[in-house]
């Protein structure tokens, strides 16, 4: 059982804490707890791959305590005996693949990276041959962490490997292959890409990756790597962030706009004439693209998405499948589809986590943007452009989020009673339609006089939180939505709902 000191790092299926001394508090993610880890994810790896002469990447993003972090990282692998590749500044999807490329064919892998948090945090992703740990791997981990726990005293080695230039073979490789223009090398001559990489580990994408296929880069913007992030927040669902590169792109003239997260696992786009390509477009762009390869499938989205996108992929020859949020579990509901025989190419969350198929279900923004490279380029030779496979997407008018605070310590069970109470509430209500294929919190579309669009009350996963999406096709319809649930949730006086009566009032 782990201890409330341990237990703080465990982030889902990450290791995340307080890696520089702040204004948040004091640092947590310590020397000692770092080196106590990575030794309890050699003997997790070591029994996990029946095998005690260990191989383990160690790759990290541009935060500031990420050279402290690799430090105590190598003296925890190292000392007991497993062999260390330094791959240095490098994306998270790239350390997954150094376990299955046979250039380096790790046992497993590690990325210090706290994906967009801010620069005072850090943390590590684990990765074996099967593909990132689960939450249960994590608390294993930890647990063996906790107790000292390791393989046996022994002495390792550090190498440098430039794994970034391998990774970034594939890619440029691929659009070679599949684009196979007239001008081979070159397929994306003429095209004009602007990247912005945050001041995170993105930036190779334009130099490593466009530049060789011949796109101009010009007008690209803070790719160089700063764990201050000084110019905005690496995040494609940060607002502030996507307003930045919609004017990159069109102050360069540039056919299209790339934004990446800190560690490269998400990413957004934006279109020639400054358009978000986000959420619910990013996924209906992507599914238009492999329904256009094979169907019928299965995409699995998270739970949020409008709907829109479900005619949208429905129009196409596609199914969708809304589940529950987390990145690991749209993917792992996506793998256990295809295990059951229903062909699913893609899982993927509104926040930019893309995970297809095609590439071992391994969430890879550079990956994602690379397959939209391929249409564009494929498109412009029939005279058209990306933004065309969107033509058909409904949007809704209106869309409003409140993440209402649960004020208790036991906030799970507490917001399972509000969920259990809405549900039964929802089916004894005149126009309350409630969705025969929602898997997490409690789901409800309204007709056309009554507010037009659904809403979808969650329990966080993590945080003492309730988060609400609402979405209307009609001027005034999300506060019409709004006031029939608030009405509901006024018995509730631990949770937190002064926003929502603010709106609605």
């Amino acid at each position: 059982m782990l201890n409330k000191e341990w237990k703080q790092l465990k982030n889902g299926s990450d290791i995340r804490g307080i890696a520089v001394e702040s204004e948040n508090g004091a640092i947590n993610l310590t020397d000692e707890a770092v080196k106590a880890i990575a030794g309890a994810f050699g003997l997790w790896l070591s029994k996990k791959c029946n095998k005690t002469e260990l191989k383990v990447a160690v790759g990290n993003d541009s935060r500031i305590s990420a050279p402290r972090i690799k430090k105590a990282v190598f003296e925890g692998l190292t000392s007991t005996g497993v062999k260390v590749i330094d791959c240095g500044l490098i994306s998270t999807p790239a350390m997954f693949m150094t376990c299955v490329v046979p250039e380096l064919d790790c046992d497993g892998s590690i990325q210090i990276t706290a994906s967009h948090l801010p620069y005072d945090r850090n943390g590590l992703k684990f990765f074996t041959k099967a593909g990132g740990c689960e939450g249960s791997d994590i608390e294993q981990i930890l647990e063996f962490a906790q107790a000292g726990e390791t393989l046996p005293e022994a002495r390792g080695e550090i190498s440098r490997y430039d794994f970034l230039s391998v990774y970034t073979d594939i890619l440029v490789n691929k659009v070679r292959n599949a684009v196979n223009a007239e001008n081979f090398n070159e397929p994306l001559k003429n095209f004009k890409v602007v990247v912005d990489a945050g001041n995170g580990a993105g930036g190779f994408y334009a130099e490593k990756v466009l530049k060789p296929l011949g796109a101009d880069i010009s007008g690209s913007q803070f790719l160089e790597p700063d764990g201050n992030f000084p110019n905005h927040i690496p995040n494609p669902e940060n607002k502030e962030a996507m307003e930045s590169i919609s004017k990159a792109v069109l102050n360069a003239g540039a056919d299209m706009g790339i934004i990446f997260d800190t560690d490269v696992d998400r990413a957004g786009a934006v279109d020639s004439k400054g358009n978000e390509i986000n959420r619910n477009k990013l996924i209906a762009l992507i599914s238009a693209i492999l329904l256009e390869e094979r169907t019928p499938a299965v995409i699995v989205t998270d739970s949020i998405t409008s709907s829109g996108l479900k005619k949208f992929i429905e129009n196409h020859g596609g199914m969708h499948h809304r589940f529950k949020r987390g990145y690991k579990n749209v993917i792992n509901e996506a793998i256990r589809l295809n295990k059951e025989g229903q062909y699913c190419p893609l899982a993927i969350e509104t926040s930019g986590h893309a995970a297809l198929k095609e590439n071992y279900f391994l969430d890879d923004g550079a990956y994602l943007v690379t397959k939209l490279l391929i249409k564009a380029a494929q498109l412009r030779a029939e005279g058209k452009k990306l933004e065309d496979l969107l033509l058909g997407l409904e949007e809704p008018l209106e869309s409003v989020e409140f993440r209402m605070n649960i004020n208790l310590e036991d906030f799970k069970e507490y917001g399972q009673k509000v969920i259990d109470y809405i549900t039964a509430y929802a089916t004894e209500q005149e126009g309350w339609n409630v969705a025969p294929d929602n898997y997490e919190g409690i789901r409800v579309s309204f007709g056309e006089e009554d507010g037009n669009g659904w809403f979808l009350l969650r329990l966080s996963l993590h945080e003492p939180l309730m988060p609400l999406n609402i979405e209307s096709n009609s001027v005034g319809g999300t506060k019409v939505i709004a006031q029939k649930l608030y009405s509901a949730l006024t018995e509730f006086s631990d949770l937190d709902s002064t926003k929502l009566a603010a709106y609605v009032k």
